[in-house]
């Protein structure tokens, strides 16, 4: 009862606001679809990659990375969105989520507080707001997902206060989430978790950008703080050349009393240069350490410390529609790579390609 009074106090509103700017509304349909497939040289008996690759993570076989079909509606004061999804990505990324909600990409609706300002609060389900890479394969330099953002969270359900400068060069944000990466909280968890984020364009060619998340993604019987901060600078020089830096870092605490706090963090450097209107190559550096498996537990001695390089060819087929093909080596300080036989190996390569396309 105390779930249906909360969802109506949150829509009814939007409702209201919705049908006075009805003479202003402005709705849109798009959706997406990438099929892909992806070959991994260790040959997985089970054909999955490994497990800290939550997206285009089928080996030797043709399927669907995401498809969604989107709904936005739009007006003065009052916004909203619905996505539905269906692919490998979202039976990955929502696991844990219960019955149809695993279909949800986005399902929020938010209202224009001030007459003035382009101040909004919004409440629902929305992509994250740490990283600057996301489900959707045509909006990333690169074909596959980078370590860190498949191991941050891609989506998140909560509410969020947020604020662009009249001149769009500042935007602010403050979010009161459900969790990490979670639409329904961890079962005997009753804390709200926070996050933050300040992202600054000085010109067209420059997005700085600092995300935070504060919470825990534990029952309350556990109750471990994490803190985590995701920064990172998009620079694109001239039409042709761009480069991304990025950087991930996190703290939890420790489960047994007196032994401090565990930490991790990636950085990624990720270069794209267009050759002309059809053809871009990118390439691809990144490193993940996660000693103590907060995010990535593989339990071996030295945990997770993980070097990534790639490089990948986009072809523009048409302005709707992409071809891409992508190599990937990783290799590990220990043997966490397996193949069919079961056979350990610290090192592990993968091409993929993938079809975009969208309307």
């Amino acid at each position: 009862m105390k779930k249906t009074l909360f969802s109506l106090l949150l829509f009814v509103p939007c409702l209201v606001v919705a049908q006075l700017d009805s003479a202003s509304m402005h709705f849109t349909l798009s959706g997406y679809a990438e099929p892909y497939y992806g070959y991994d040289f260790s040959e997985p008996f089970d054909g999955n990659r490994p497990g800290f690759v939550y997206a285009h993570n089928r080996h030797n076989e043709f399927n669907l990375n995401i498809a969604y079909i989107k709904g936005a509606v739009s007006a003065q004061r009052f916004r909203g969105n619905l996505a539905i999804m269906a692919g490998t990505y979202a039976n990955a990324n929502l696991a844990a989520e219960p019955g149809t909600l695993q279909n949800l990409l986005e399902a929020n609706a938010g209202i224009k507080i001030s007459k003035k300002h382009d101040l909004w609060i919004d409440g629902g389900i929305f992509g994250s707001h740490i990283g600057f890479e996301s489900a959707v394969g045509k909006d990333c330099w690169t074909l596959t997902r980078s370590m860190m953002a498949d191991n941050s969270p891609y989506y998140e359900a909560g509410a969020k206060l947020s604020y662009t400068s009249p001149n769009g060069q500042w935007f602010f944000s403050a979010l009161a989430l459900n969790g990490w990466q979670r639409i329904q909280r961890v079962p005997g968890n009753s804390l709200i978790s926070g996050g933050t984020q300040i992202q600054y364009k000085p010109t067209s060619g420059i997005t700085l950008n600092s995300s935070t998340f504060l919470g825990t993604d534990k029952p309350d019987t556990i109750g471990l703080a994490r803190i985590f901060h995701n920064f990172y600078g998009i620079f694109q020089f001239n039409d042709r050349f761009g480069l991304t830096l990025g950087f991930d870092s996190g703290w939890e605490e420790n489960a047994r009393e007196g032994d401090g706090s565990n930490f991790w963090y990636s950085p990624v450097v990720i270069a794209r240069v267009a050759m002309n209107d059809r053809l871009t190559l990118a390439g691809r550096v990144e490193y993940y350490r996660d000693e103590n498996g907060v995010i990535i537990d593989i339990g071996t001695e030295n945990g997770f410390q993980t070097l990534g390089v790639s490089a990948n060819l986009d072809v523009q087929i048409h302005k709707n529609a992409v071809w891409r093909i992508e190599g990937k080596l990783f290799n590990s300080q220990d043997k966490i790579f397996f193949d069919a036989n079961g056979a350990a190996s610290n090192s592990n390569a993968v091409v993929t390609t993938a079809f975009a396309v969208w309307f």
